[in-house]
């Protein structure tokens, strides 16, 4: 029982600690960019423990797999101050740019603590841009097709690596790694992923004009469909491989 208890609390922390900082970048350069957030969220579903602030809601809520960031004209277009609708198609890419970015300057300076404790310096920059090396080569892999799907790990098999960590540095290694990889993964141009969204203001930006509202809620849902059945393919596959 203690056992288990300490493997959740392992995955919880892990997963929760990166939801915050890659919704904090989001929240923080919508504020730099005056844009008004009306609810700050780590968590879905049932609210546990919720602080209205001046402007802004926060929640922490039951199910810790992931969080958002409510801004006043994100779901539909708004017509007051603050508005995340009216803002600049910089500001826009500027704000979904940074939830992942967050995340991938994190892995990073992360991961090159941990090697800085173990080898000189010098050589924590070499290991570190190896490292970096390592997370694109395998993305270019499974961008190109030489990645099956049944090979893919999700949240499952997340779970099951970071329960089996044996000590801190062991632990930290696997944060770096999974903050890198979705920091880099968010920033795919795919929809409704972070890069997706980016993807269509830079097309708007191209046209000099919006897409139309029924077009771009088409395209999201359809990537989020896709998304999802990925999603179900690789849990079961992590449950297979792991029974």
């Amino acid at each position: 029982m203690l056992g288990f208890l300490i493997g959740a609390l392992k995955i919880i922390f892990l997963l929760g600690f990166l939801v915050l900082i890659h919704e904090g970048g989001h929240f923080v350069v919508a504020k730099l960019c005056k844009i008004q957030v009306n609810e700050f969220s780590i968590g879905f579903g049932p609210v546990l423990i919720e602080k209205q602030g001046k402007k802004t809601k926060y929640c922490l809520r039951l199910i810790p797999l992931g969080g958002f960031v409510n801004m006043e004209g994100d779901d539909e277009p708004s017509e007051k101050e603050g508005s995340f609708s009216k803002a600049s198609v910089g500001k826009k890419i500027a704000i979904v740019l940074a939830g992942g970015m967050v995340n991938i300057i994190f892995g990073i300076v992360l991961y090159f603590i941990l090697v800085s404790q173990i080898v000189n310096i010098k050589s924590a920059f070499a290991n570190t841009g190896y490292f970096l090396l390592n997370i694109f080569d395998n993305l270019k892999t499974l961008i190109t097709g030489g990645v099956k799907a049944e090979d893919l790990m999700g949240i499952v098999g997340i779970s099951e690596v970071v329960v089996n960590t044996t000590n801190m540095q062991n632990y930290f290694y696997i944060m770096a790694l999974i903050s890198l990889s979705l920091g880099v993964t968010n920033l795919l141009p795919f929809p409704p992923l972070d890069g997706g969204k980016i993807l269509i203001y830079i097309i708007e930006l191209i046209r000099r004009k919006p897409l139309k509202q029924n077009t771009e809620v088409a395209i999201q849902m359809t990537g989020f469909y896709l998304l999802i059945g990925l999603s179900i393919f690789v849990m079961y596959n992590d449950i297979i491989r792991i029974v």
